[in-house]
């Protein structure tokens, strides 16, 4: 059962939001997530994030780590050349996957690597100087003249 959450009451005291709540309109109304594969999302410094990713039985060759603008699209496709094997037991997953993550502005790829079956990917927030808060100096302002009544 699912239920949907009305994000319309915070409309009211936000000016310029729209796209967080879109957004937040998409994550929750997302269907078909299935977990797989598994992932922690990290906080490494103030302005820095890792993504690490289970990819079990991947090759470099079979993953595919792409940014695009706010969106950071990880896929796997296995090659599938061990069809004949005849398993007992099947636990260790190899099937093709597709995990979109939804990123802050400003935020891009800074790595990528591959090793002992764990995709990690490193973020980096890095604001242009022009986006960044700056004081404003406040000038005296000069004495207004008094203007004689005639």
């Amino acid at each position: 059962m699912r239920s949907t959450i009305d994000f319309a009451p915070f409309y009211r005291g936000t000016v310029g939001f729209d796209r967080v709540f879109d957004l937040l309109d998409s994550v929750a109304s997302r269907s078909g997530t299935n977990g797989y594969p598994p992932y922690d999302i990290e906080k490494t410094g103030d302005d820095s994030y890792r993504i690490v990713m289970a990819v079990a039985g991947f090759t470099e060759a079979e993953l595919n780590v792409m940014q695009k603008e706010n969106e950071l699209l990880i896929g796997g496709k296995s090659s599938g050349g061990e069809d004949k094997r005849e398993y007992l037991h099947r636990g260790i997953a190899s099937r093709d996957f597709e995990r979109t993550f939804q990123l802050a502005d400003h935020v891009r790829v800074v790595d990528a690597r591959l090793a002992n079956g764990l995709l990690t990917v490193d973020l980096r927030r890095e604001v242009p100087e022009e986006k960044k808060p700056r004081v404003i100096a406040i000038e005296k302002a000069a004495p207004r003249a008094s203007i004689a009544r005639q």
